[in-house]
């Protein structure tokens, strides 16, 4: 008689993975994000919506502006609640750095207070008694 048999380990395709982990709104959205080649699985890079990931493998991803790490602990069955979800991976991202200095373009700009952009029509009108004339 044999012995019970180990299942080989569940996997699931990356699309639905990065809808369930609540990585991206939608399965449309994921399948357009990994199309694009943002999304590498255990450093390769690919474009597959329907490779298949499981427990173990590492997502790199450039997702919301900054590069996010993930190594998948579960794949899941649904997309559950936002807690549940923080269960279907470790987070492995390097901390987020904090910002530089200004760009050169942000330079550029002068700094200008609240208010302080173009007057109103009655700011204008004020300005115009001060100088001692009415322009109409």
């Amino acid at each position: 008689m044999a012995g019970p048999v180990d299942p080989a380990p569940r996997k699931e395709r990356l699309d639905r993975f990065l809808f369930f982990s609540r990585a991206l709104k939608s399965r449309t959205l994921a399948q357009k994000v990994i199309e694009t080649g943002a999304i590498r699985v255990n450093s390769e890079r690919t474009d597959r919506s329907d490779l298949k990931v499981g427990a173990g493998d590492v997502l790199t991803m450039a997702l919301h502006g900054r590069i996010v790490v993930w190594r998948i602990v579960d794949p899941g069955t649904r997309r559950g609640p936002a807690s549940e979800a923080q269960g279907l991976y470790e987070d492995l991202s390097p901390p987020v750095l904090p910002k530089a200095e200004q760009s050169p373009f942000e330079a550029a700009i002068a700094p200008r207070g609240d208010g302080a952009g173009r007057p109103t029509k009655k700011q204008r009108r004020e300005t115009d008694k001060l100088r001692g004339g009415e322009d109409e």
